[in-house]
């Protein structure tokens, strides 16, 4: 395989939709990527009925791709990482608790309600899918996608407090989700052997409490060397390093790589770590370059996406189970959230309605389809990778453009 040609014509593609998107379209580039890249790849299926040249071309840059190892192991990292370097530390903090429960028992309970009632749906379709491989889906569809969130909300004025309890949520329930996903899946292919409650808590301490440990250590150490020098272009390349070294690590160890890496980009984002440790052409140079990143990444990962619909098994029953999933998703969503927010709304300054924008503007994204791509064919792999393409079209597609409205029209006259 040519990396250097699939890479070109993916960054060509991405360049391409992303002038017409600015150019005409106007869209959030999460939104208008995807839109471009589905629209043009109908527009390839229409023309292979004549010519099947540009079809195949597509197919075999797809087929090329492990989208799952590109994403949960190469891009993931780098795009979480920016994300969290931009977070406003002090606002997360004092949300702190809420974005800890909402990223952790908020996906469980979500789970849980998903693969429950999927598990009935299903059967409707006349589809005996075991209550194990319908929970694999809840796993995958529950945790929120911190790149379509960030990249949407920064236009939809959400006010700040709302805003930092839907990003902190994102940002940590990604690396949590996955890990509950991989517990569930390794219980799935056990076929008869046995897997002990203390394995499944061995493995989730291990992945989560490893991976904020690790993430901890890589922000000191970044911190402690970027203090040591004042050198703008040597300390860019050290924050470079310690997400493809820290990824390395964390892959090594069988430790979370997506909450090492949000842990270090909060650590190193911090105000009072960058007061100490960067000049301000410095901070400049860093904030850019991981900018440029994320930018980038981003445009890939949604061109990626969109051209996702060539591995899909177009089967009627196939799409309207997706469909049908859409509301089941949003309303486990919701009730998953209840109990969290009147919890703590009573201490914490809570927007009013926090509990439907949190609910409409909690977007699935490439982390989902990632994770649908990794089933087997055991586990109903062609079902639920429809099913999470169908999700996840809706989600960017029509919670992403209306989400701007929606924040509007509930939280009018809430300051920021």
């Amino acid at each position: 395989m040519d990396y250097y040609f699939i890479a070109s014509i993916l960054v060509v593609l991405a360049a391409a939709f992303g002038y017409i998107n600015v150019r005409f379209l106007k869209l959030p580039n999460t939104i208008g990527l995807m839109l471009i890249t589905i629209v043009f790849t109908l527009v390839v299926f229409a023309i292979s009925y004549f010519d099947s040249t540009l079809l195949d071309a597509e197919k075999f840059i797809i087929t090329q791709i492990d989208f799952k190892s590109v994403l949960l192991d190469v891009m993931l990292s780098f795009l979480l990482f920016a994300g969290a370097l931009h977070t406003n530390f002090e606002q997360l903090k004092v949300q702190r608790w809420p974005v800890l429960v909402f990223a952790t028992a908020g996906v469980l309970v979500s789970t849980f309600l998903v693969g429950t009632a999927m598990f009935y749906v299903l059967q409707l379709f006349g589809l005996e899918i075991a209550y194990i491989y319908c929970l694999l889906f809840g796993a995958l569809i529950s945790p929120t996608d911190p790149i379509a969130v960030l990249g949407i909300l920064k236009k939809a004025g959400v006010p700040k407090k709302l805003e930092t309890k839907i990003v902190g949520e994102s940002l940590f329930n990604d690396g949590v989700g996955v890990v509950i996903f991989l517990t569930i899946f390794q219980i799935a292919n056990l076929h008869g052997a046995t897997f002990e409650p203390t394995d499944i808590i061995v493995l989730f301490g291990q992945e989560v409490l490893g991976g904020i440990a690790l993430g901890l250590l890589l922000g000191w150490v970044t911190y402690r060397l970027m203090k040591s020098i004042d050198d703008y272009d040597i300390e860019v390349i050290i924050t470079l390093a310690a997400v493809m070294g820290g990824t390395l690590i964390a892959q090594k160890f069988h430790l979370s790589a997506p909450l090492a890496m949000v842990t270090a980009g909060l650590f190193v984002g911090n105000d009072t770590v960058r007061a100490s440790t960067m000049s301000e052409i410095t901070e400049t140079y860093v904030d850019k370059f991981w900018e440029l990143i994320d930018i980038l990444l981003n445009t890939i990962l949604f061109v990626l996406i969109g051209m996702e619909m060539l591995v899909l098994t177009y089967e009627g029953h196939y799409i309207v189970a997706g469909i049908i999933a859409i509301p089941i998703v949003l309303a486990c969503r919701f009730t998953s959230l209840v109990l969290p927010i009147n919890f703590f709304k009573k201490r914490l300054d809570f927007v009013p309605n926090t509990n439907i924008i949190m609910t409409w503007g909690g977007l699935r994204g490439g982390i989902s389809i990632a994770l649908a791509l990794g089933l087997t064919q055991e586990m109903h792999r062609d079902l639920f990778l429809v099913i999470t393409y169908v999700v996840v079209v809706f989600s960017i597609l029509v919670q992403g453009l209306t989400v701007e409205k929606l924040v509007k029209r509930l939280a009018k006259g809430n300051g920021d």
